[in-house]
């Protein structure tokens, strides 16, 4: 995984993972009622990633909705046509790798006829139990549905899906648009000046892109800088919109209860397990305040703290650039960040704020380097956490790492010297760790540093060392010498 183009193919990173905060926030008896009830109907990710049944609450008066379907109940046109791998072998000329995930890779095609570039992401078959592979057949069905709802009716700011195809072994081909601009924040990062006046051009783009999904009935429900590409490297490129892999449909009314999404930009309401359409205007918010000074909001070291400061509430506007940036979009923030989702902006009303109106207008005074260093920080932190986990796990004595590679031998049932997904599953079962499939699937995927869709040993024991929270300080000590290059008691990321 990596690059700009890693958001084609990564998996969910939330999916399953929130699922021990119920000291934060308990499952009511209603809840597991309501998921049990809709157990049935998948919504998980078909974006090359993980994938797991997604499930949707009745409650009071509002209606249930699977998600899988178009709104309003109308049938599209066949979603997915049959063509074997050389037909589609002598349509389309596959290049180079862009992004792989657990279930699939993201390459580089062309079209053979047209030498047109494309992006080719081909979603591997789901091989374990029959009840399991339905509910991803039903995931690849509604990301394309959605996908193709949204490049017909999306302009400029969507990707436009051209085709998508079935091989003969069960894998899907989505042959896309192709975005070689780079990612939001690295092309900021790249500007020389930053100002007020820029990010406002370039949120309004964002919940341009909210206002057109929920105006057809879609919910994004993963918002966030890196997955939006812009179209080329040109100056004045369009920013578009690349993954819908979370995204379900909606009639109004509807709510839903899956913990989905990526933690700093995840509305209180998903964590309450009860939300509908207003998860992505907030999600929107955390990303313009991220825009405008650097950093997010509600913040923590893992994902319970940041789960916990986002329910706490509260946004600081004391410290830098805050004190230089005008009084409109920090009130635009305030809104779109309420708690409360029944006063909360709709997209529509943030596209009516004066700030966003008079965009061209916005104050063009840098918001000062250390806004873009702070941006090239929060970038890169993710990948960072990755790469010194894997540094903790190397710098543990023999003994303690024994039984770690004793067990993923036990584990490599095929002694291929990986284990696949299902060797996972079933040898953490084994040994009593009772993981939910959707955050083996989740850890798999953060863990899988190469991107083959599998573990060796290394990457093995870091899965553990997350699952059994062996983060002793003087290993911690040890990996930050590794990454102390100079010896001046400090990072450079």
């Amino acid at each position: 995984m990596g690059g700009c183009y890693s958001a084609y193919a990564c998996s969910r990173k939330l999916r399953g993972r929130l699922g021990n905060l119920s000291f934060v926030l308990p499952v009511t008896e209603r809840d597991a009622a309501a998921a049990n009830a809709a157990s049935g109907a998948s919504t998980s990710s078909a974006r090359a990633g993980s994938d797991s049944s997604a499930r949707k609450a009745d409650h009071g008066s509002s209606r249930r909705n699977n998600g899988d379907g178009p709104a309003g109940g109308t049938e599209e046109e066949e979603l997915v046509a049959k063509m074997t791998s050389a037909e589609f072998g002598r349509r389309y000329v596959l290049g180079k790798e862009l992004g792989r995930g657990e279930f699939g890779v993201t390459r580089r095609c062309k079209d053979a006829a047209t030498g047109e570039a494309l992006a080719c992401k081909t979603i591997r078959r789901h091989r374990p139990a029959a009840a399991a592979a339905a509910a991803h057949a039903a995931d690849v069905r509604r990301e394309v549905a959605i996908m193709r709802r949204m490049s017909a009716r999306g302009g400029a700011a969507v990707v436009r899906l051209r085709e998508a195809r079935e091989d003969q072994e069960g894998s899907v081909h989505l042959v896309m648009e192709l975005c070689e601009g780079g990612e939001l924040f690295d092309r900021i990062v790249a500007r020389g000046h930053y100002s007020e006046r820029a990010a406002a051009k370039v949120f309004r783009t964002i919940v341009n892109v909210i206002q057109l999904c929920h105006s057809n009935g879609v919910i994004h429900r993963d918002l966030k800088p890196e997955n939006f590409l812009f179209a080329n490297k040109s100056e004045d490129a369009p920013l578009k919109v690349i993954d819908f892999g979370l995204s379900v449909f909606f009639n109004p009314g509807d709510r839903f209860t899956e913990v989905v999404g990526s933690a700093y930009y995840m509305a209180p309401e998903v964590l309450k397990r009860n939300y509908g359409q207003e998860v992505d205007v907030w999600s929107a918010g955390v990303i313009l305040y991220i825009l405008l000074c650097g950093v997010p909001p509600f913040w923590g070291d893992n994902d319970e703290k940041i789960a916990q400061a986002i329910i706490r509430g509260g946004l600081d506007f004391n410290r830098e650039p805050w004190p230089r940036v005008s009084g409109n979009p920090k009130d635009l923030i305030r809104q779109m960040l309420d708690p409360d989702p029944a006063t909360r902006l709709t997209a529509s009303q943030v596209l009516e704020h004066p700030w966003l109106k008079n965009a061209d207008t916005a104050p063009n005074v840098s918001l000062g380097e250390a806004v873009r260093s702070r941006l090239q920080q929060f970038s890169a932190m993710n990948k960072f956490k990755k790469k010194a986990l894997g540094v903790v796990a190397r710098n543990m004595p023999v003994e303690e790492l024994d039984k770690y590679v004793q067990m993923f031998h036990l584990m490599d049932k095929d002694k291929n010297g990986n284990l696949s997904l299902e060797e996972l599953m079933e040898g953490l079962h084994i040994n009593g760790q009772r993981v939910p499939e959707s955050e083996i699937r989740m850890l798999l995927e953060a863990a899988d540093t190469d991107g083959n869709g599998t573990l060796d040993c290394d990457e093995f024991v870091t899965v553990s060392l997350h699952l059994k929270k062996m983060t002793n300080e003087k290993y911690l000590a040890a990996a930050f010498r590794y990454f102390d290059k100079d010896g001046s008691g400090f990072i450079e990321i």
